[in-house]
């Protein structure tokens, strides 16, 4: 049996980690499986069949550790020298198929030489990605020479690369990311959802409270609906470094009763269902699988001008507005102004993308 590795920063929910967790599970019987992760402690590692091989480098969260250890941890990654004894340790000739899956540290480190036949997935705009970070993104072109293939998860992303690495020339395809739609719908009527009140039109976003998600920008847009009659409530699922600074913004804007954060769900499904509108308005996306769980329970949709485009080819109840504080207004107005809540169900396909892996493995 063929032996592949995967190589992801944690496990803890997100848009990538849920991906993995389901390719993962439908390649067990066909391959010897393990996941390798920066960190452990991930609620998702619960989800892994018991035949995948789990390691993390570090056994807890990267939130829980010192900043000392942090920086570290950090250098660890930066320094070829310590990279190196990393890979060697762990991966050199010890798999058939090396894949890094997220962009970023772990494809720094499983850039090393080895027998295996190596692969990388990019799940991000990487322009906007690394348009603050120079170091990083000239770590990032020497690693990506280093693999025999690039996947991408939309066209508008491998488009990005190619302006951001004119001169990589590694063999680069598209595969959109896979989910298993009947575990959604499953976990979707687990439970019955009372935090969401139905008094007002509801949006739900679920997302990682960082820059990209653009949660801020939304409070603010929130704000002025709100001043202007437009009455909604917003609801945030996730956790992350911008926590502090949003329920610092809800609370300065006097939004508290109708911008509502819910924490971290490790089942968002309900929630999900529930809401008469899932939205996502980041400043960019790959192909957020959030929008993918939305469409297998056949919600309306409201997302920014994206990358994230992709993921509605074809699907009528998607709603795509410009990336700016106006689009947003204006989407949302119009949306609670002609309560247009209704939905056409449409069935979910994509059992493709696994023959499309598999046959990436075995080439």
């Amino acid at each position: 049996m063929k032996k592949v590795v995967f190589g992801i920063t944690s496990l803890r929910p997100g848009g990538a980690e849920r991906v993995l967790i389901d390719i993962a599970n439908h390649l067990k019987d066909k391959y010897d499986i393990t996941i390798f992760s920066l960190y452990g402690d991930g609620e998702f590692e619960k989800q892994l069949d018991p035949s995948i091989h789990f390691y993390a480098l570090h056994k807890h969260t990267y939130e829980s550790y010192s900043k000392l250890r942090k920086i570290c941890f950090s250098l660890q990654l930066v320094i070829p020298f310590f990279r190196n004894v990393i890979y060697k340790k762990y991966f050199k000739n010890k798999y058939d198929v090396e894949i890094s899956f997220l962009e970023g540290p772990m494809t720094w480190l499983m850039s090393g030489k080895s027998n295996a036949k190596k692969i990388v997935w990019v799940h991000n705009d990487l322009i906007c990605v690394y348009s603050k970070t120079y170091l990083k993104r000239k770590m990032s072109e020497k690693a990506y020479s280093k693999y025999q293939k690039i996947i991408f998860v939309s066209q508008d992303n491998l488009n990005k690369f190619k302006q951001l690495y004119p001169k990589n020339k590694i063999a680069k395809q598209v595969i959109y990311n896979y989910i298993d739609k009947d575990i959604v719908n499953q976990k979707a009527n687990l439970f019955s959802v009372d935090e969401i009140q139905t008094d007002l039109p509801s949006f739900l976003q679920v997302s990682r409270l960082t820059e990209q998600k653009a949660i801020l920008r939304l409070v603010k847009v929130h704000k002025k609906l709100i001043e202007d009659g437009v009455m909604h409530r917003i609801y945030i699922i996730g956790d992350g470094p911008l926590k502090d600074q949003i329920i610092q913004k809800v609370k300065e804007l006097h939004v508290e009763d109708t911008f509502i954060l819910l924490g971290q769900k490790e089942n968002p499904y309900p929630y999900i269902k529930k809401a008469n509108i899932f939205m996502l308005a980041s400043y960019y996306e790959g192909y957020p699988m959030v929008l993918l769980e939305a469409k297998v329970l056949n919600k309306k949709i409201l997302i920014t001008e994206s990358a994230s485009r992709e993921v509605l080819l074809g699907y009528e109840d998607g709603n795509i507005v410009p990336n700016t504080e106006d689009g947003i207004y204006s989407g949302i107005k119009q949306i609670v102004m002609n309560q247009d809540f209704k939905i056409n169900h449409q069935e979910f396909k994509n059992d493709k993308i696994l023959e499309e892996i598999e046959e990436l493995l075995g080439e």
